[in-house]
Formats: C-alpha cells, structure tokens, sequence
C-alpha cells in the first residue's frame, strides 16, 4: 500500500470513529445509453453545459477533504457519458476513495487504466441477470451484457491489487433474486467482487416497474454470503435486509442519511439521499457545502422514521454510522479489503 493510500484509508476510519460525514454519492449525469425500467433518471437529464463542471467537483473534493476523507459514489445516469471523467475522478482521488458505478458500455482497455490511474479505488459494472438475453432486455440495448463482461475484464487488468477492486453490481428485485447463486458463479469465474443492492421501489426518479423480491431472498442472500467470500458487503446489511423485506419496518435502525452521508446531483442540489433528490436543502453553485450541510443535520428530525428503503447506500451507513459496529469493522478490514 502506498503512503497516499495509507493515508485515506486512516484517515476515512477515523472520520468513521468521529462519527463523522463518510459518505457522498454523485450524480454526474442523468443521462444514460440504457433505458432501465427501474431507473427513471435517464428520460430526466439536463443538457452538459448545466451539470456541475470538473472544475465545480475540484472545489467539492477541496470542501469534502475539509470534513474528513470520504467514500464518494460516482454514479450516473452513465458516468462514462461525461468525456471530463478522468479529470472529475482525479480531483476526487486528490483526497477520497472514489467508487465508479458504470453500466460498461463505453469502457475500452485503455480507459479502464486511465481511469485507475487518475486514483480510482473501485470499479463497479452493472450485470443484472447471469445470462445476456435477460440482462439485455431489462438494459434495453442488444450487447449490454457482453459490453458489460469486457469491461470487467479491462478494470481487471488494469487495477493496481490488491489495493483497487472491481465488482459486478447487481440490483436485487423481485424476478432475479433466485438468479444470485447463478450471478456469483459468474462473478468467481471472472475473478472479481460481487456487490448487491436492494431495487428501490419508492424513491423520487425511480422505476416503479420492477418489485421487490419475498423475505426469503435475504436468508438466501445471508446463505451466499457467507459461503461466497467474493460478495464483499456488510454482513449486517443481509441480516437486517429481511425486517424491511418482510414490513417489519419499525424493528429497523433508524437512517442516518442527512447527517453521515448525503447526495449532490448533477446539477449541484444537496439533498439527505438519492431517493430524496426532491427535497434539496441547497445548491452548490450558491453556497459552501458546509452550510447546506448544516442545515441537512437540521433537517434530520423529518427524516428520523423514515423506513422507505433498504439500498446498498442506506446499508454502508447503517453499518459504519455512529462509530460502526464490531461486526462491521471487521468486514471493513477483512471482506471489504480483499482482493
């Protein structure tokens, strides 16, 4: 590990000792190649010239690096959309752990060593479904799947290990979940990480098309968990997941979005979450992201029974929020470390 890379990690843990802000997640762009019907943030975009500049995210990392090391999510829409990617993900890396999540379409062996290079610590590629036809049609592009397994093949032989990581996303909903033994083979035949997130079936710009999976899918989901050291997440994100699954809601922890993570979208609003990104507090362009995010932790009463999803993002937080629990700390240094 280099001195640079000891020095986020040290310091990310200690902003999670502090109980401090950790995690940001960026929307660059909603626009996207794909037409996914759970997504509804495609047919919403904004033209470039009114998403955030590389420049304006220079000043994000600069604001965010005052508060403490973060775990950035760069998400789109497509990311990969935006020709100034590299730029945006240096200036992140200048002081964060930025995660790419990309459905793959455009990635290229060159770009996927660009984009390491710039200091990219993980790789995320979208594959819904073990087999192409599927993943296909749910991706609404002929190829998805097969653009999808090159690309994970690139970030694989471009990653510097066992320090920069590459996983396949997948989204977990009601006519895939028995798909995830299946899905794990892939991801261990291929050699990389597996991570999962609930499909989110209420928030503000998403689909309403796909449901979500029984109760069950989390026990299996527990099960493949710990067989499959390869699906690196928070165990406690599994165990949990079937009280939301099962509407016992008011057993879960309460969410600590708004206070140790928040969204920026792709025109600068800050809102508590991505299902949230309705309710901005405040726009970067107009104010420091320090004040707007002071005026989210006041926000915090109006969204403390707030129970409406159970999302990889919501899982991160729950586990390491308010100082993390044992369990998770030893996931954040073994599971999630491994190359």
């Amino acid at each position: 590990m280099g001195l640079v890379d000891l020095r986020k990690d040290t310091k990310f843990a200690a902003g999670i000792l502090q109980k401090r802000p950790f995690q940001c997640l960026l929307q660059l762009t909603n626009r996207c190649n794909m037409r996914c019907p759970f997504c509804d943030f495609w047919p919403n975009g904004a033209p470039r010239r009114e998403e955030l500049s590389a420049e304006e995210y220079g000043r994000i990392s600069e604001e965010l690096a005052a508060m403490g090391t973060f775990l950035v999510s760069v998400e789109g829409g497509e990311p990969t959309l935006r020709p100034d990617l590299p730029r945006i993900l240096q200036a992140l890396a200048r002081h964060h752990l930025p995660t790419l999540f990309t459905n793959g379409w455009y990635i290229t062996r060159e770009s996927a060593k660009q984009l390491f290079d710039t200091g990219l610590t993980h790789a995320c590629v979208s594959i819904d479904y073990p087999e192409a036809g599927r993943h296909d049609r749910k991706r609404g592009l002929p190829g998805a799947f097969d653009r999808a397994v090159r690309a994970l093949e690139h970030f694989l032989a471009a990653a510097p290990r066992p320090h920069r990581q590459v996983h396949i996303m997948s989204i977990l909903m009601e006519d895939n979940w028995r798909d995830f033994p299946a899905l794990l083979e892939l991801s261990g035949r291929l050699g990389v990480g597996h991570q999962v997130t609930l499909v989110s079936a209420t928030g503000y710009r998403r689909g309403h098309s796909d449901g979500l999976p029984p109760p069950e899918a989390a026990s299996l989901l527990l099960e493949l968990w710990q067989r499959h050291p390869h699906l690196r997440f928070f165990g406690e994100y599994f165990r949990k997941m079937r009280g939301f699954l099962a509407g016992e809601r008011e057993a879960l922890p309460t969410c600590h979005a708004g206070e140790q993570s928040f969204n920026i979208d792709h025109v600068g609003n800050v809102s508590p979450c991505i299902e949230k990104i309705d309710q901005p507090l405040g726009n970067v362009r107009n104010e420091p992201l320090s004040l707007i995010l002071a005026r989210l932790k006041g926000h915090r009463p109006a969204l403390e029974g707030c129970q409406d999803c159970w999302t990889a993002c919501r899982g991160l937080v729950q586990s390491l929020g308010q100082g993390g629990s044992p369990g998770a700390w030893v996931d954040l240094v073994t599971r999630m470390r491994s190359s």
